[in-house]
């Protein structure tokens, strides 16, 4: 059964940083993309970086551009998500999910197939 299982969320002061980790079991291959949403409390759920199967490319939300970087690991089909420079509005529970169709990042959140349970990181300030 397929399974996107994140890790990596807790709690830590502004300024400081966390490595999210989503690992993808039973996905053949590495063909399909990864991308990070967030949400937090009374707020919809927001895309924050993605990054391609088919040629590793990347995106981020404005927000986090230049604080966060997306990366993947082919062996074992994890991707991670290092945040440094955290905020208090950075609070969120944080989910990954898989577009497996073509492969590429998109904004629409139906696009993508299987969801992680989400893990939840704090910032305090």
């Amino acid at each position: 059964e397929r399974q996107l299982v994140e890790s990596g969320g807790g709690l830590v002061q502004a300024g400081g940083s966390l490595r999210l980790s989503c690992a993808a079991f039973e996905f053949t291959g590495d063909d399909y993309a990864i991308g990070w949403f967030r949400q937090a409390p009374g707020k919809e759920r927001d895309m924050v970086s993605c990054i391609n199967g088919v040629d590793d490319r990347t995106y981020y939300a404005d927000s986090v551009k230049g604080r966060f970087t997306i990366s993947r690991d082919n062996t074992p089909n994890t991707v991670h998500l290092q945040m440094s420079s955290l905020k208090p509005e950075d609070t969120a529970v944080y989910y990954c999910a898989t577009e497996l169709d073509f492969g590429r990042c998109t904004y629409t959140q139906s696009d993508y197939d299987y969801w992680g349970q989400g893990t939840q990181v704090t910032v305090s300030s």
